[in-house]
């Protein structure tokens, strides 16, 4: 199962992906918005990290792309950011993310934000 993973932050991507691969994932990992997007478009992920502030194409742009988009409306999307006031947060759900994750979280937080969306968002013949 492949996700797409946008950060920025190369030490951050990094970790990401370490935990994410801990879950058995293959991970395309990314670190700007339109590079997010065209991977999404590309190979069609079970799943979306994204970050909200990246260099061009930010990650609520992003994920009103996603949404727009007929094949990957459905794409279950996390978003993770420092941004933890509650105006942040409304932006990044009405923007179409599932689910938001404030920034710094830990490996056992993130673990158990992906498990829990993929296992809501799981295809009747996963």
């Amino acid at each position: 199962m492949t996700v797409v993973l946008a950060e920025d932050d190369v030490d951050i991507r990094d970790l990401v992906q370490i935990v994410l691969e801990g879950l058995d994932l293959e991970v395309r990992a990314v670190g700007t918005g339109s590079d997010a997007l065209e991977a999404c478009r590309e190979i069609g992920p079970r799943l979306l990290l994204l970050d909200i502030t990246m260099p061009g194409m930010n990650g609520l742009e992003v994920c009103r792309a996603i949404r727009a988009d007929e094949r990957l409306h459905d794409l279950p999307v996390i978003i993770m950011t420092a941004r933890a006031q509650a105006s942040d947060v409304a932006a990044g759900i009405e923007a179409g993310a599932d689910t938001y994750i404030i920034k710094p979280f830990g490996p056992i937080e993130l673990r158990e934000h992906v498990e829990a969306l993929l296992a809501r968002t799981a295809p009747a013949n996963d």
